[in-house]
């Protein structure tokens, strides 16, 4: 029997097939075009292409962005406009006939992490993705943590300013407005058409702001302590709350590297009210990178089925 897991992301979705001992059999990726709508339709025609002619299904199991609800529904998705409260989970189902698994990407990647990557053997971890965006996923006692309506682990959306620029969901002061991609060169853009000095021209994203800053740029070394500064003041606040072994960062900014690890480790230890929490505690980078949804997807399914 055989799994096949998506990752449904806001520029491409990917599909893999795993057989029962767990091993890749196959795996394609399309563009996700969300501004041409027809999302669900790409899904299906993709699930179709990559479904095997010599072996059953067993289920579908989807990492997907967004709030889900526990009976499968999408409230929003923030790369995919088309839904809104939508039933993705029903309408595989009805259009495969096997059994449906969803589940937040965050939090898919955070227990593909767990499974098989920086995480393993441990039973608390805690993970952030930071990329475009900033979601996370938290393993307590050896189980994920998704909350009484499937809406738990957004650290993404935890605050830390009572003002402040606001988040991609519409509220001031978010960890997500500070510390994301985005957030990062949206600050620099800022601070340049201010008049503040930089060798940085042009059109900005956190690579080429993390590439300057490596270069000596001091805007960009700014812009990244910043970043750093905000990602330690709300992680002693999940250290405080969840005491894990390990913290994994993911996501394109988190390859920052230094740039990123020395300003948050600096800004936890003057903010944890106990060094103890920080005498065990791995703080590393994510090791699967863009397969970390798709593992995540066949763990959650190997956890249900």
């Amino acid at each position: 029997m055989t799994i096949l897991c998506l990752d449904i992301g806001g520029t491409q979705l990917r599909a893999a097939l795993f057989d029962r001992n767990d091993r890749l059999l196959q795996q394609k990726r399309i563009p996700t075009l969300a501004h041409e709508g027809r999302v669900t339709q790409r899904i299906f025609d993709l699930v179709a292409d990559i479904w095997p002619s010599h072996a059953p299904v067993e289920a579908i199991s989807a990492a997907v962005p967004g709030p889900i609800t526990p009976a499968g529904r999408i409230l929003s998705a923030p790369n995919v406009p088309e839904w809104q409260d939508f039933p993705l989970q029903e309408s595989l189902q009805k259009r495969f006939g096997v059994p449906v698994l969803l589940a937040n990407d965050a939090n898919l990647a955070a227990l593909g992490e767990w499974q098989y990557g920086a995480g393993q053997g441990c039973r608390n971890m805690l993970y952030l993705t930071i990329s475009t965006g900033i979601g996370g996923g938290i393993i307590c006692d050896g189980q994920l943590l998704t909350g009484s309506e499937g809406l738990g682990a957004e650290l993404g959306h935890v605050p830390v300013s009572t003002e402040g620029p606001r988040c991609s969901c519409g509220q001031p002061g978010h960890l997500e407005a500070y510390a994301s991609g985005t957030a990062i060169a949206a600050w620099v853009r800022e601070q340049r058409a201010a008049g503040r000095a930089t060798a940085l021209t042009g059109p900005l994203d956190a690579r080429g702001i993390a590439e300057a800053a490596r270069r000596g740029d001091p805007l960009a070394r700014e812009a990244y302590e910043r970043a750093g500064f905000y990602l330690g003041l709300a992680l002693s606040g999940f250290l405080h709350v969840f005491n894990p072994r390990v913290v994994v960062l993911g996501g394109g900014v988190s390859q920052s590297g230094d740039l990123l690890f020395v300003p948050l480790r600096a800004t936890l230890a003057q903010r944890l009210f106990r060094p103890a929490y920080l005498h065990t505690l791995r703080l590393m980078p994510g090791q699967l990178g863009d397969n970390a949804g798709l593992l995540g997807a066949l763990v959650l399914a190997r956890q249900r089925l």
